[in-house]
């Protein structure tokens, strides 16, 4: 049987608006924002097994071309010169058309969007929602990490020979005498 693939489709801008820290870091400077967004993203769709693509329009953006890039599981693309991240979105799910083994989620706050991807079978996800799963993944991501630094004892015997660890040992005993 066919396994079901999972596709997450972020507007970036609307979500860097939405999210109060990636919104405070784009009013410094965007692009570090897009940065953040890219990698907080990236490491949810690692964990949470979707192939992710981050839309940033360039609908204000004179003479801009659009171009893709990817990074392990994530899409980064940025529209051409007057395509907003909602044309881009409805017409990539156009050309998926109906699929069986698809399961097509959009994170967007924009209504219209959100009524168009249920419209097309997909599934709608709010910034905020968006937010919390990916909170709620670095929080098990992070506990991860510190259980198996717990776990790692990185004791001395581990990396000696038998020989090295028998002569110490020897000059334990004597120091204890």
């Amino acid at each position: 049987m066919k396994r079901l693939k999972k596709i997450l489709i972020v507007d970036g801008y609307n979500v860097i608006n939405a999210w109060e820290e990636l919104k405070e870091l784009a009013d410094e400077k965007l692009e570090y924002a897009r940065e953040k967004l890219n990698y907080q993203i990236s490491e949810y769709a690692q964990y949470s097994g979707y192939h992710t693509i981050i839309v940033y329009d360039a609908y204000k953006v004179k003479d801009s071309r659009a171009r893709e890039e990817k990074i392990k599981n994530l899409e980064i693309v940025f529209t051409k010169e007057n395509e907003t991240a909602d044309t881009y979105i409805e017409r990539y799910l156009t050309q998926l058309g109906p699929k069986k083994f698809l399961d097509i989620t959009v994170a967007t706050d924009d209504l219209s969007e959100q009524q168009v991807v249920i419209g097309k079978g997909g599934n709608r996800i709010s910034t905020r929602q968006l937010y919390i799963e990916v909170s709620n993944i670095n929080t098990k991501i992070e506990e991860k990490v510190q259980k198996t630094k717990v776990n790692k004892k990185n004791s001395l015997s581990e990396f000696l020979s038998e020989d090295i660890a028998e002569l110490l040992e020897d000059m334990r005993k004597q120091e204890l005498q």
